[in-house]
């Protein structure tokens, strides 16, 4: 049975996001709710946290694999979005959008 579009309350194991997401909010949010995250810090707020020698608090973690896995996932959502049907999402029912994401997916895989 294919899933409904109900909200389902899961939440992630880990999150891998960009510089975007490096800030305090968003990295509290996270590990308020106990996900893992993996975000590079930003250039600006390396220098800032630095700056202020022992006060600035300790690098946040990043682990270099998980965010090399990030960017082939990104790169494969990417092509898949080249095909207009699922860019665009015409299917209005679950199981037409997924039929034609597999058939993008097919297509992709036999052209590589």
């Amino acid at each position: 049975m294919l899933p409904s579009a109900a909200r389902v309350d899961r939440k992630p194991v880990s999150l891998a996001a960009d510089k975007a997401y490096s800030n305090r909010p968003c990295r509290n949010y996270l590990r308020q709710r106990g996900i893992r995250h993996t975000i590079p810090e930003k250039t600006d707020s390396r220098a800032a946290r630095l700056r202020k020698d022992s006060r600035g608090g300790r690098p946040p973690g990043f682990n270099e694999v998980r965010y090399k896995k990030r960017n082939t996932v990104e790169r494969a959502i990417n092509r898949l979005k080249q095909h207009r049907a699922v860019a665009t999402r015409y299917g209005k029912r679950c199981y037409v959008f997924l039929g034609t994401a597999t058939a993008a997916s097919v297509v992709i895989w036999l052209r590589t």
